[in-house]
Parts: structure tokens; sequence; C-alpha cells
């Protein structure tokens, strides 16, 4: 199988602050280091793209040294946390930008889906949208009219396609510009989380289109999503972003499982968030089995340390629970069931856990929720935690797949089936 895409020690600065044209003293040491074939002086003092601490360049590292390979017909999904570098990797492998240093070497042309807008003239129509992209790939007319027909059906648009685009909303034109990247004949095909303005249909065909076109037409796919279990069903390969570094490259399910791991950081707070009433002291999210690793079959404790620092009455402590598209699906509060008037004045630990098979493998958030008499609320954007499930295939005798293509679950109850025969 041959390569197709090949990269070697690539990074990418940007400046921090307002960009002028530079002083002619930078420019000076900078054309100094290169004739004597040293390194951009202002490169080795760039920072990792670490968004948690504050730094002391007014450079940063959004990509730093990573090389990789990507095979012909491979399907693979690029994923990290919001920052990682993962946006500008696929804008420096579609050329939308260049590298600071590094090279890339691709074989073949590539269409690339990368936000809404990328790639259209908003005063054309859709239908000469279509010709343009196909145009700009290489594709003669004769082409690009053989599968103009199936590019309209899949998008849905026909009723506008001689509608200029920019008259479409952002859905109709995602459903356009992935239609195009899709069918016209590209080797390569890099899309970054877009598909999220879809409705969930649509993501369905986009995610079945996809693995058509790695898996059926032999041509490679690069998926960058925040939706893990998109990003397992589709690709067979992983690459592992953090903060502009390249943490881990494999097989799909060992990089998920490493970014399963690389989340452990968000799983802790400790600090003081409150006001003169009621103070957090420490939140955190941990298992029945005490491991990094959460499993679908592990019960998830929640805590919560305060410090009530008044005699307050009635306190509601609760949290809400998330989806990875920050969709409510739990909200529990501690004096559902406990009597909260009795806490007087002191330290208190208050634990919440959620049954095994209860939340099906993906992303989850944790936003607590503290209201006092009144109907006030504690501030507690700042101790709100996330951890990752993932999903054992077969525990005992019980089989559950929730990872099923373009359906993707909630919910993990934990329920036997029984056979009972009549006759």
């Amino acid at each position: 199988m041959s390569t197709a895409i090949k990269v070697e020690n690539l990074s990418k600065a940007y400046q921090l602050g307002t960009i002028g044209t530079g002083t002619l003293s930078r420019d000076l040491e900078r054309w100094f280091a290169k004739v004597r074939g040293k390194e951009d002086p202002f490169m080795t003092i760039g920072e990792a793209n670490d968004r948690s601490v504050k730094g002391a360049s007014d450079i940063v590292l959004s990509l730093n040294n990573i090389s990789f390979d990507i095979q012909q017909g491979d399907a693979v999904g690029i994923i990290g946390r919001n920052g990682a570098g993962k946006s500008t990797l696929l804008k420096l492998l579609s050329r939308v930008t260049s590298p600071t240093t590094g090279s890339i070497k691709v074989k073949g042309r590539i269409a690339s889906l990368l936000e809404v807008g990328t790639g259209f003239h908003p005063e054309l129509t859709g239908r000469e949208n279509i010709f343009l992209n196909g145009a700009i790939l290489g594709m003669r007319k004769k082409e690009i009219k053989r599968k103009f027909d199936e590019i309209v059906d899949f998008a849905g648009v026909e009723r506008y396609i001689d509608t200029p685009v920019k008259r479409y909303s952002s859905g109709m034109y995602v459903r356009l510009a992935f239609a195009v990247a899709a069918h016209l004949e590209s080797e390569i095909l890099i899309v970054d989380e877009v598909l999220a303005v879809g409705d969930a249909e649509f993501q369905k065909k986009c995610l079945g289109k996809m693995g058509e076109v790695s898996k059926g037409e032999g041509r490679t796919v690069l998926f960058v999503s925040h939706n893990i279990s998109s990003v397992r069903n589709l690709c067979t390969t992983g690459l592992l972003l953090v903060n502009g570094s390249l943490k881990a490259a494999s097989t799909v399910n060992n990089v998920i499982n490493e970014y399963v791991s690389t989340k452990k950081s968000s799983l802790v707070w400790e600090g003081r968030n409150g006001d003169d009433a009621i103070v957090i002291t420490k939140t955190f999210i941990s298992t029945n089995n005490k491991t990094e690793a959460f499993f679908t079959s592990d019960e998830i404790i929640i805590t919560i340390n305060l410090e009530i620092l008044q005699n307050l009455g009635e306190i509601g402590v609760g949290f809400n629970i998330l989806s990875s598209e920050h969709s409510p699906l739990a909200r529990i509060f501690f004096n559902d069931y406990n009597d909260l008037n009795t806490l007087a004045i002191g330290k208190y630990e208050i634990i919440f856990t959620i049954p095994s098979y209860s939340l099906a493998s993906g992303s989850y958030e944790v936003v607590f929720d503290i209201s006092l008499p009144g109907i006030k609320k504690v501030n507690s954007d700042k101790v709100n935690l996330g951890f990752e499930l993932s999903s054992e295939s077969l525990i005992g005798n019980r089989y559950y797949n929730e990872n099923v293509p373009g359906f993707n679950s909630l919910f993990r109850p934990n329920w036997f089936t029984v056979a009972n025969k009549l006759q």
C-alpha cells in the first residue's frame, strides 16, 4: 500500500497580540541566522499551545514538530481537545496556510471541508460552485456533469441549485459542500467538524458516505470530530494531538484509549470558588474500580466538597450531565433524597453515585448546580468536570453494542434477555 500523506517535522507558529509588519532588527536577526544555517531565533522561544497556563512568549506553536505517515485508503480520525491543533493541521494539509517549518508530501488531489463557507464563492449559484470546485480539482466539464445529479440529490438542495449560495442556510451550505467534496474525484477527503451544523439524518448520511469512500473506493479520509463514537465507527487509524504535539499515532482504539487517559486532569478540580455564604473547595469524579480508564460497567462516583459559612436553610446541591453535543441528559439534586436543612456551618462532602450501565460510551460533562434560598445560584463554572466512558463489547454473558454506525445511543441499561419457549 502506497503512502498518501507524509508529514515530517511539521510546525506552525502564530504571533499573539496585534500583528504588524515586524521590525527591521527582527528581520535582520532572522536573515543572519538563515545565512549561517541556524534556526529561526524567534521560533526557539515559541511555547506549546497550552491554554491552561499563562505563557511568557508572544509566539505560540499551534503545531510543534510532528511527523506521521498516512497510507492510501486509510480512514484516519484526528482527535484532541479544543486548541490541540487539529484544524490547523487540516489547513496545512489542504494548503490553506503554509507551515512555519517542516514538510508535507501529498500523493493525489485533496477535497477539503474545513468550515462553513470554505471553497464556495458566495455570489455564485450552487450549480456554478459545483463546476468551480470540480475545475479546481482538475476535472473536465464532462466528468463534473456525470456526477452533478448525484451531488444535488445527496445534498437535497435541488430547488435552490440556481440560487446564489450566500442565501443558503448554514445547514444547506454544509450539505452541498460535503456532497461536492465527497463525490468529486479526489484521492483524499478532509473533513473538519462542520458536520455538526447538519441535522442528525444528514450526519448519518455523511458518515455512511465517508465509510463508502474509504472502504469501497479506496480513497483516503481524514476526519476531525469530538464525537468519539463516530470516530470509532468510521476510522481504522487515529492521531491524537495534545497542545500542538503528536501524542499518539496508532489504531483508532489505541488512540482513543490514550485520549481517555489525557483527560484525567478534568476529573479533579481543587481551589476555592463561591461567596461569603458557601464555598466549593473540591470536585472530582472516580469509579468503584479506582482505575484511570472509565468503562460503562463502572459505577461513576461524583463528589463535591464544600464549606457552609452561614446558616442558610435549605441548600440545593446537584449537577447536570451533558452529552458531547451539550445536550442535557440528567439533572440530579441531593435534596431530592435528603434533607439539607439540618446542615449547619461546617465542611461537607456530598457523594453522588451513577449506577453501572446507565450511560453509553462517549464523552460527558458534569455541570454543578448549587442554589441558595431566594433562587440565588453559586457560580460554579470553574469547578465543572468531564469524563470519557469506554465500552466493553462482551461482559459476562451480556452483549450490547451502542456503537452502531449512524445510531449513537446515550443510555446503556443493564438489561437481560430471556427467551421462553411457548410450545
